[in-house]
Protein backbone atom coordinates (compact mmCIF):
# COMPACT_ATOMS: atom_id res chain seq x y z
CA UNK A 1 0.00 0.00 0.00
CA UNK A 2 1.47 3.52 -1.16
CA UNK A 3 1.74 5.82 1.54
CA UNK A 4 -0.94 7.91 -0.11
CA UNK A 5 -3.55 5.10 0.19
CA UNK A 6 -2.43 4.83 3.65
CA UNK A 7 -3.34 8.91 4.63
CA UNK A 8 -6.52 7.91 2.08
CA UNK A 9 -7.12 5.23 4.37
CA UNK A 10 -6.41 6.47 7.63
CA UNK A 11 -8.52 10.01 6.84
CA UNK A 12 -11.46 7.50 6.30
CA UNK A 13 -11.63 5.55 9.37
CA UNK A 14 -10.75 9.55 11.41
CA UNK A 15 -14.03 10.28 9.64
CA UNK A 16 -15.90 7.44 10.60
CA UNK A 17 -15.36 7.69 14.30
CA UNK A 18 -17.12 10.92 14.93
CA UNK A 19 -19.81 9.72 13.24
CA UNK A 20 -20.22 6.30 15.33
CA UNK A 21 -19.53 8.64 18.60
CA UNK A 22 -22.26 10.90 17.44
CA UNK A 23 -25.00 8.10 16.76
CA UNK A 24 -28.63 9.18 18.38
CA UNK A 25 -30.15 6.07 18.27
CA UNK A 26 -30.44 2.24 18.95
CA UNK A 27 -33.07 -0.10 18.54
CA UNK A 28 -33.34 -3.65 19.61
CA UNK A 29 -35.32 -6.34 18.39
CA UNK A 30 -35.22 -8.95 21.46
CA UNK A 31 -37.90 -11.31 19.63
CA UNK A 32 -34.70 -11.86 17.27
CA UNK A 33 -31.12 -13.53 18.30
CA UNK A 34 -28.56 -10.61 19.74
CA UNK A 35 -24.98 -11.10 19.79
CA UNK A 36 -23.20 -11.10 22.92
CA UNK A 37 -21.50 -7.69 23.63
CA UNK A 38 -17.97 -6.89 22.72
CA UNK A 39 -15.73 -3.74 22.16
CA UNK A 40 -16.31 -4.45 18.30
CA UNK A 41 -19.65 -5.23 17.98
CA UNK A 42 -20.80 -2.19 20.61
CA UNK A 43 -24.00 -4.00 21.96
CA UNK A 44 -25.60 -6.81 22.82
CA UNK A 45 -26.21 -9.39 25.74
CA UNK A 46 -23.23 -8.92 28.69
CA UNK A 47 -22.29 -9.97 32.64
CA UNK A 48 -24.65 -13.64 32.50
CA UNK A 49 -25.34 -15.70 29.72
CA UNK A 50 -27.57 -14.77 26.93
CA UNK A 51 -31.72 -15.93 28.10
CA UNK A 52 -32.45 -19.16 26.25
CA UNK A 53 -35.97 -21.09 25.76
CA UNK A 54 -35.25 -23.53 28.46
CA UNK A 55 -34.54 -20.89 31.17
CA UNK A 56 -36.80 -18.02 30.48
CA UNK A 57 -36.95 -17.10 33.93
CA UNK A 58 -33.44 -16.12 34.35
CA UNK A 59 -32.29 -12.14 34.75
CA UNK A 60 -29.89 -10.81 31.82
CA UNK A 61 -28.04 -7.88 30.60
CA UNK A 62 -27.63 -6.44 27.82
CA UNK A 63 -24.91 -2.98 27.07
CA UNK A 64 -24.69 -0.55 24.35
CA UNK A 65 -21.51 1.39 24.13
CA UNK A 66 -22.74 5.06 23.74
CA UNK A 67 -20.63 8.33 24.77
CA UNK A 68 -21.18 9.81 27.82
CA UNK A 69 -24.68 11.98 28.02
CA UNK A 70 -28.43 11.28 29.08
CA UNK A 71 -30.29 8.84 26.91
CA UNK A 72 -34.00 7.84 26.92
CA UNK A 73 -35.07 4.61 27.04
CA UNK A 74 -37.71 3.08 25.84
CA UNK A 75 -38.55 -1.03 26.53
CA UNK A 76 -41.51 -2.67 25.35
CA UNK A 77 -42.10 -5.92 27.75
CA UNK A 78 -44.40 -8.52 27.37
CA UNK A 79 -44.65 -11.76 24.96
CA UNK A 80 -46.74 -13.69 22.90
CA UNK A 81 -45.65 -16.73 24.47
CA UNK A 82 -45.67 -16.63 28.23
CA UNK A 83 -46.90 -14.01 31.06
CA UNK A 84 -44.29 -11.68 32.48
CA UNK A 85 -42.94 -9.89 35.72
CA UNK A 86 -40.28 -7.76 34.63
CA UNK A 87 -37.71 -5.28 36.45
CA UNK A 88 -35.50 -3.17 34.86
CA UNK A 89 -32.24 -1.73 36.24
CA UNK A 90 -29.62 0.40 35.00
CA UNK A 91 -26.28 0.63 35.18
CA UNK A 92 -25.39 0.57 38.82
CA UNK A 93 -28.29 -1.16 39.93
CA UNK A 94 -30.68 1.75 39.24
CA UNK A 95 -34.08 1.07 39.90
CA UNK A 96 -36.28 2.29 36.46
CA UNK A 97 -39.40 -0.20 36.04
CA UNK A 98 -40.72 -2.04 39.32
CA UNK A 99 -42.14 -5.70 39.09
CA UNK A 100 -44.28 -4.94 35.48
CA UNK A 101 -46.80 -7.86 35.06
CA UNK A 102 -48.12 -8.26 31.64
CA UNK A 103 -50.72 -10.99 30.48
CA UNK A 104 -49.55 -13.14 27.47
CA UNK A 105 -49.97 -12.07 24.21
CA UNK A 106 -49.72 -8.16 26.20
CA UNK A 107 -47.24 -5.88 26.20
CA UNK A 108 -46.58 -2.64 27.75
CA UNK A 109 -43.90 -0.04 26.98
CA UNK A 110 -41.78 1.98 29.91
CA UNK A 111 -40.01 4.86 29.39
CA UNK A 112 -37.25 6.26 31.66
CA UNK A 113 -33.97 8.54 31.36
CA UNK A 114 -30.83 7.30 32.35
CA UNK A 115 -26.98 8.78 32.66
CA UNK A 116 -24.22 7.59 31.20
CA UNK A 117 -20.82 8.51 31.91
CA UNK A 118 -17.09 7.55 32.04
CA UNK A 119 -13.89 9.30 34.38
CA UNK A 120 -13.24 11.75 31.94
CA UNK A 121 -13.11 15.22 32.46
CA UNK A 122 -11.64 16.93 29.85
CA UNK A 123 -8.92 15.89 27.54
CA UNK A 124 -6.17 16.57 30.58
CA UNK A 125 -7.87 15.24 33.82
CA UNK A 126 -10.23 12.41 35.08
CA UNK A 127 -12.13 11.81 38.12
CA UNK A 128 -9.67 9.93 40.66
CA UNK A 129 -11.92 6.66 41.29
CA UNK A 130 -11.09 4.41 43.58
CA UNK A 131 -9.89 0.56 43.02
CA UNK A 132 -13.07 -1.06 43.48
CA UNK A 133 -14.99 1.57 41.41
CA UNK A 134 -12.71 0.59 38.31
CA UNK A 135 -15.29 -2.51 38.03
CA UNK A 136 -18.47 -0.67 38.61
CA UNK A 137 -21.03 -0.14 35.39
CA UNK A 138 -21.06 3.48 36.29
CA UNK A 139 -17.89 4.44 34.61
CA UNK A 140 -17.49 1.91 32.16
CA UNK A 141 -18.38 3.17 28.40
CA UNK A 142 -21.37 1.34 28.07
CA UNK A 143 -25.00 1.70 28.91
CA UNK A 144 -26.16 -1.05 30.56
CA UNK A 145 -29.89 -2.80 31.45
CA UNK A 146 -30.28 -5.39 33.46
CA UNK A 147 -33.91 -7.66 32.83
CA UNK A 148 -34.72 -9.25 36.25
CA UNK A 149 -37.98 -10.43 38.06
CA UNK A 150 -39.91 -13.44 38.17
CA UNK A 151 -40.40 -13.86 34.18
CA UNK A 152 -38.48 -11.08 32.74
CA UNK A 153 -39.74 -10.91 29.33
CA UNK A 154 -38.47 -7.78 27.09
CA UNK A 155 -39.31 -7.27 22.86
CA UNK A 156 -37.62 -4.60 22.35
CA UNK A 157 -35.28 -1.53 23.33
CA UNK A 158 -35.10 2.22 21.86
CA UNK A 159 -32.07 4.43 23.37
CA UNK A 160 -32.05 7.57 22.02
CA UNK A 161 -29.98 10.98 23.29
CA UNK A 162 -31.53 13.13 26.20
CA UNK A 163 -29.50 15.90 25.82
CA UNK A 164 -32.70 18.39 26.73
CA UNK A 165 -33.77 16.80 30.14
CA UNK A 166 -33.04 18.47 33.40
CA UNK A 167 -30.64 16.32 35.53
CA UNK A 168 -30.72 16.15 39.39
CA UNK A 169 -26.83 15.40 40.40
CA UNK A 170 -26.01 13.26 43.12
CA UNK A 171 -23.04 13.97 45.51
CA UNK A 172 -22.20 12.11 48.76
CA UNK A 173 -21.53 8.46 50.44
CA UNK A 174 -21.80 4.97 50.67
CA UNK A 175 -25.29 6.08 51.77
CA UNK A 176 -26.08 7.69 48.21
CA UNK A 177 -24.31 6.02 46.03
CA UNK A 178 -25.71 3.48 43.60
CA UNK A 179 -24.32 0.14 45.30
CA UNK A 180 -23.38 -2.10 42.55
CA UNK A 181 -23.76 -5.48 44.86
CA UNK A 182 -26.23 -7.02 46.55
CA UNK A 183 -27.29 -6.98 49.47
CA UNK A 184 -26.28 -3.49 49.73
CA UNK A 185 -28.39 -0.54 48.48
CA UNK A 186 -28.68 3.21 48.67
CA UNK A 187 -31.48 6.16 48.34
CA UNK A 188 -29.88 7.39 45.12
CA UNK A 189 -30.00 4.21 43.26
CA UNK A 190 -33.76 3.42 43.93
CA UNK A 191 -35.48 7.17 43.60
CA UNK A 192 -34.60 6.84 39.71
CA UNK A 193 -37.76 4.70 40.18
CA UNK A 194 -39.86 7.67 40.92
CA UNK A 195 -39.58 10.05 38.11
CA UNK A 196 -40.47 9.80 34.53
CA UNK A 197 -38.52 10.11 31.25
CA UNK A 198 -38.54 13.73 31.67
CA UNK A 199 -35.53 14.43 33.77
CA UNK A 200 -32.34 12.02 34.38
CA UNK A 201 -30.89 11.75 37.61
CA UNK A 202 -26.79 11.34 38.03
CA UNK A 203 -25.03 9.99 40.96
CA UNK A 204 -21.52 11.01 41.39
CA UNK A 205 -21.73 9.69 45.06
CA UNK A 206 -19.04 7.12 46.33
CA UNK A 207 -18.69 5.17 49.51
CA UNK A 208 -16.12 6.46 52.36
CA UNK A 209 -16.21 10.25 50.32
CA UNK A 210 -16.48 13.18 52.43
CA UNK A 211 -17.39 16.71 51.17
CA UNK A 212 -13.65 17.70 50.78
CA UNK A 213 -12.68 13.96 48.77
CA UNK A 214 -15.64 14.74 46.74
CA UNK A 215 -14.16 17.55 45.98
CA UNK A 216 -10.46 16.62 45.76
CA UNK A 217 -11.23 13.57 43.78
CA UNK A 218 -12.50 16.03 40.90
CA UNK A 219 -16.23 14.54 41.22
CA UNK A 220 -17.46 18.11 41.12
CA UNK A 221 -15.25 18.99 37.91
CA UNK A 222 -17.05 16.26 36.64
CA UNK A 223 -20.59 17.39 37.05
CA UNK A 224 -19.74 20.66 36.06
CA UNK A 225 -18.84 19.77 32.55
CA UNK A 226 -22.45 19.62 32.22
CA UNK A 227 -24.36 21.16 34.89
CA UNK A 228 -26.83 23.66 32.93
CA UNK A 229 -29.36 26.01 34.11
CA UNK A 230 -32.45 24.10 35.32
CA UNK A 231 -30.50 20.93 36.42
CA UNK A 232 -30.49 20.10 40.10
CA UNK A 233 -27.41 19.48 42.66
CA UNK A 234 -28.25 17.34 46.04
CA UNK A 235 -25.30 17.45 48.27
CA UNK A 236 -25.42 14.69 51.49
CA UNK A 237 -22.71 14.87 53.72
CA UNK A 238 -21.73 14.21 57.24
CA UNK A 239 -21.50 10.38 57.77
CA UNK A 240 -17.40 10.17 57.00
CA UNK A 241 -16.50 14.25 57.58
CA UNK A 242 -17.22 13.91 61.24
CA UNK A 243 -14.35 10.76 61.29
CA UNK A 244 -11.50 13.50 59.78
CA UNK A 245 -8.87 14.01 62.13
CA UNK A 246 -6.60 16.83 60.36
CA UNK A 247 -5.90 20.32 61.72
CA UNK A 248 -8.73 22.35 61.17
CA UNK A 249 -11.38 19.65 60.52
CA UNK A 250 -15.04 19.29 62.09
CA UNK A 251 -18.19 20.66 61.78
CA UNK A 252 -17.41 24.32 61.75
CA UNK A 253 -14.40 24.58 59.95
CA UNK A 254 -13.64 22.41 56.79
CA UNK A 255 -17.12 20.91 56.83
CA UNK A 256 -19.05 24.17 56.30
CA UNK A 257 -16.27 25.42 53.97
CA UNK A 258 -16.28 22.53 51.56
CA UNK A 259 -20.09 22.92 51.50
CA UNK A 260 -19.93 26.66 50.59
CA UNK A 261 -17.55 25.58 47.66
CA UNK A 262 -20.53 23.29 46.12
CA UNK A 263 -22.74 26.06 46.97
CA UNK A 264 -20.46 28.53 44.80
CA UNK A 265 -19.71 25.82 42.37
CA UNK A 266 -23.13 25.28 41.14
CA UNK A 267 -24.94 28.12 41.02
CA UNK A 268 -21.96 29.58 39.36
CA UNK A 269 -23.06 27.59 36.52
CA UNK A 270 -26.90 29.22 36.89
CA UNK A 271 -28.14 25.63 38.66
CA UNK A 272 -29.70 25.37 41.79
CA UNK A 273 -28.17 23.31 44.81
CA UNK A 274 -30.19 21.59 47.78
CA UNK A 275 -28.53 19.89 51.25
CA UNK A 276 -29.85 17.01 52.55
CA UNK A 277 -28.75 16.50 56.46
CA UNK A 278 -27.00 12.43 56.67
CA UNK A 279 -29.06 9.81 57.86
CA UNK A 280 -29.12 8.41 60.46
CA UNK A 281 -27.42 5.21 62.07
CA UNK A 282 -29.63 2.28 63.89
CA UNK A 283 -27.85 3.25 67.40
CA UNK A 284 -30.15 3.05 70.25
CA UNK A 285 -30.54 4.75 73.45
CA UNK A 286 -30.41 2.97 76.60
CA UNK A 287 -34.28 3.34 76.76
CA UNK A 288 -34.27 1.14 73.54
CA UNK A 289 -36.97 3.48 72.47
CA UNK A 290 -35.09 6.69 70.73
CA UNK A 291 -31.56 6.84 68.83
CA UNK A 292 -28.22 8.38 69.74
CA UNK A 293 -27.13 11.54 67.81
CA UNK A 294 -24.21 9.57 66.18
CA UNK A 295 -23.16 12.82 63.73
CA UNK A 296 -22.60 15.34 66.56
CA UNK A 297 -23.05 19.06 65.09
CA UNK A 298 -22.89 18.12 61.59
CA UNK A 299 -26.51 18.38 60.28
CA UNK A 300 -26.78 21.54 62.20
CA UNK A 301 -23.23 23.04 60.59
CA UNK A 302 -24.91 22.17 57.11
CA UNK A 303 -28.36 23.93 58.39
CA UNK A 304 -26.28 26.93 59.16
CA UNK A 305 -24.50 27.20 56.00
CA UNK A 306 -28.13 26.06 54.31
CA UNK A 307 -29.17 29.05 56.29
CA UNK A 308 -26.66 31.63 55.60
CA UNK A 309 -26.95 30.95 51.43
CA UNK A 310 -30.16 30.33 51.23
CA UNK A 311 -30.24 26.85 50.07
CA UNK A 312 -33.16 25.04 50.53
CA UNK A 313 -32.66 21.88 53.15
CA UNK A 314 -33.94 18.02 53.15
CA UNK A 315 -33.99 17.13 56.63
CA UNK A 316 -33.26 12.92 55.77
CA UNK A 317 -31.90 13.27 59.74
CA UNK A 318 -34.80 13.81 61.32
CA UNK A 319 -37.14 11.93 58.47
CA UNK A 320 -34.86 8.82 59.18
CA UNK A 321 -34.90 9.16 62.97
CA UNK A 322 -39.00 8.91 62.63
CA UNK A 323 -38.11 5.89 60.48
CA UNK A 324 -35.88 4.18 63.03
CA UNK A 325 -38.21 4.56 65.66
CA UNK A 326 -40.92 3.98 64.19
CA UNK A 327 -39.89 0.41 63.52
CA UNK A 328 -38.28 -0.38 66.66
CA UNK A 329 -35.00 -1.75 68.25
CA UNK A 330 -35.37 -5.14 66.13
CA UNK A 331 -37.90 -4.13 62.93
CA UNK A 332 -35.62 -1.45 62.15
CA UNK A 333 -32.83 -4.60 61.09
CA UNK A 334 -35.29 -4.90 58.50
CA UNK A 335 -33.94 -1.39 56.98
CA UNK A 336 -29.98 -2.15 56.82
CA UNK A 337 -27.97 -5.15 56.00
CA UNK A 338 -28.64 -7.26 58.68
CA UNK A 339 -28.33 -11.11 57.77
CA UNK A 340 -27.80 -14.49 59.10
CA UNK A 341 -25.07 -16.78 58.07
CA UNK A 342 -24.98 -18.45 55.07
CA UNK A 343 -27.64 -16.43 53.31
CA UNK A 344 -25.46 -15.70 50.46
CA UNK A 345 -22.84 -17.40 48.84
CA UNK A 346 -19.31 -17.45 50.45
CA UNK A 347 -20.55 -15.98 53.83
CA UNK A 348 -19.69 -18.39 56.23
CA UNK A 349 -20.32 -14.74 58.80
CA UNK A 350 -23.44 -13.19 59.75
CA UNK A 351 -23.74 -9.38 58.68
CA UNK A 352 -24.90 -6.80 60.72
CA UNK A 353 -24.43 -3.34 59.29
CA UNK A 354 -26.30 -0.82 61.17
CA UNK A 355 -25.61 2.15 58.57
CA UNK A 356 -25.88 0.63 55.39
CA UNK A 357 -28.92 -0.10 53.73
CA UNK A 358 -30.74 -3.14 52.43
CA UNK A 359 -32.92 -2.55 49.15
CA UNK A 360 -35.80 -1.97 51.50
CA UNK A 361 -34.13 0.51 53.76
CA UNK A 362 -32.41 2.13 50.55
CA UNK A 363 -36.46 2.17 48.96
CA UNK A 364 -37.69 3.67 52.39
CA UNK A 365 -35.00 5.98 52.78
CA UNK A 366 -35.72 7.22 48.76
CA UNK A 367 -39.59 8.25 49.45
CA UNK A 368 -37.96 9.92 52.50
CA UNK A 369 -36.12 12.22 49.83
CA UNK A 370 -38.95 12.73 47.44
CA UNK A 371 -41.25 13.69 50.34
CA UNK A 372 -38.63 16.46 51.28
CA UNK A 373 -38.69 17.42 48.08
CA UNK A 374 -42.13 17.89 47.49
CA UNK A 375 -41.90 19.62 50.83
CA UNK A 376 -39.82 22.33 49.09
CA UNK A 377 -42.52 22.70 46.11
CA UNK A 378 -39.60 22.25 43.89
CA UNK A 379 -40.92 22.23 40.07
CA UNK A 380 -38.98 19.22 38.86
CA UNK A 381 -41.54 17.19 40.52
CA UNK A 382 -43.98 17.81 37.94
CA UNK A 383 -41.80 14.69 36.34
CA UNK A 384 -43.28 12.44 39.38
CA UNK A 385 -44.79 9.27 38.16
CA UNK A 386 -48.15 8.92 38.18
CA UNK A 387 -47.91 5.71 40.44
CA UNK A 388 -46.26 7.78 42.88
CA UNK A 389 -48.04 8.08 46.77
CA UNK A 390 -46.99 10.47 49.48
CA UNK A 391 -44.98 8.70 51.88
CA UNK A 392 -44.84 9.19 56.00
CA UNK A 393 -41.66 7.46 57.90
CA UNK A 394 -43.91 7.50 61.08
CA UNK A 395 -45.75 4.60 58.42
CA UNK A 396 -43.16 2.83 56.69
CA UNK A 397 -44.20 -0.17 53.97
CA UNK A 398 -44.50 -3.13 55.38
CA UNK A 399 -41.25 -4.83 54.77
CA UNK A 400 -42.77 -8.56 53.91
CA UNK A 401 -45.02 -7.35 50.91
CA UNK A 402 -41.44 -5.60 49.30
CA UNK A 403 -40.75 -7.38 46.25
CA UNK A 404 -36.93 -7.40 44.94
CA UNK A 405 -35.77 -9.20 42.50
CA UNK A 406 -31.98 -9.65 43.43
CA UNK A 407 -29.40 -9.03 40.90
CA UNK A 408 -26.72 -12.36 40.26
CA UNK A 409 -24.06 -10.38 41.28
CA UNK A 410 -23.64 -10.28 45.54
CA UNK A 411 -20.56 -9.49 47.40
CA UNK A 412 -20.31 -9.49 51.68
CA UNK A 413 -17.39 -6.87 51.96
CA UNK A 414 -19.28 -3.89 53.62
CA UNK A 415 -18.98 -0.84 51.52
CA UNK A 416 -15.93 2.08 52.70
CA UNK A 417 -17.02 4.20 55.59
CA UNK A 418 -19.67 3.99 58.37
Amino acid sequence: MTNRMKKKVLTVMLCALPMMAAAQSFDFDMTKPQPIYSDENGAGYDLLSAPDKKHPAEPFYFSVRVPDGNYRVSVVLGSKKRAGETTVRAEGRRLMVENVITKKGKTTTCEFTVNKRTPQIDEKNRVRIKDREKDYLTWDDKLTLEFNGQMPTVQSIHIERADDVPTIYLCGNSTVVDQSYEPWASWGQMITRWFDSGVCISNHAESGLTARTFLASGRLDKILTTLKAGDIVIAEFGHNDEKEKRPGDGAWYHYVYNLKVFVDEVRAKGADIIFCTPTQRRAFNDDQRTLKNTHGDFPAAMCSVAEREQVPVIDLNAMTKTLFETMGVEGSKRLLVHYPANTFPDQPKALADNTHFNPFGAYEVAKCVVMGMKQLQLPILSHLRADWQDFNPAQPDDWQTFKWAPAKIAETIKPDGN
